[in-house]
């Protein structure tokens, strides 16, 4: 654990590629937790699994049922990561539009930085999105007058499908990184 958090102020320092989370083992992977529509009366389902690969699924179904249509998962960030540009990420796809999203508080709700990750089917892909590019939004309406994202006010993770994408669906994760 020490030579971990030794190897991350040092990428830290240098200010290169420093990664955030990778699914190797428990102590890197994060404790992600999924929020759907159901929290507002919706009945669209998913999972986050770690797969013995080294990577992580996150998968289900996004229903328009009871007015919902949002599927999601996330997780909080605990350490500071000051003066990175952007993040990088690497997935495989089913088609589907996703959004990788940050937030500045640890709250259940409320503003979160977004931008779009625009997938193909079964292929990996790697996205590297400036921090500059997140727009700031609230249960998906774009909002104005909101400070542009810096890593340093970080506190949250996550990625979500919606924009009427029903069905089943799935997100293969191999890494996250910062830049």
């Amino acid at each position: 654990m020490k030579l971990i958090i030794f190897l991350t102020i040092m990428s830290l320092m240098m200010n290169s590629e420093t990664e955030i989370f990778n699914f190797n083992s428990p102590s890197t992977s994060g404790e992600w937790t999924t929020v759907n529509d159901v929290v507002m009366g919706g009945i669209s389902e998913s999972r986050f699994e770690i797969n013995s690969d080294s990577t992580a699924t996150f998968s289900g179904t996004v229903s328009p049922d009871n007015n919902g249509g949002f599927a999601s998962v996330r997780t909080s960030l605990d350490n500071e990561f000051k003066d990175f540009e952007g993040a990088i990420i690497r997935v495989k796809g089913d088609g589907n539009i996703y959004s990788l999203r940050f937030r500045t508080d640890k709250n259940f709700d409320g503003i979160s930085y977004q931008a779009k990750l625009e997938t193909n089917s079964g292929e990996w892909k790697e996205y590297k999105i400036p921090f500059s590019n997140f727009k700031p939004t609230f249960r998906g309406r774009t909002l104005s007058n909101k400070p542009e994202l810096a890593s340093k006010d970080i506190k949250q993770i996550g990625i979500l499908i919606a924009d009427k994408q029903f069905g089943m669906f799935e997100l293969v994760i191999d890494w996250i990184k910062f830049y």
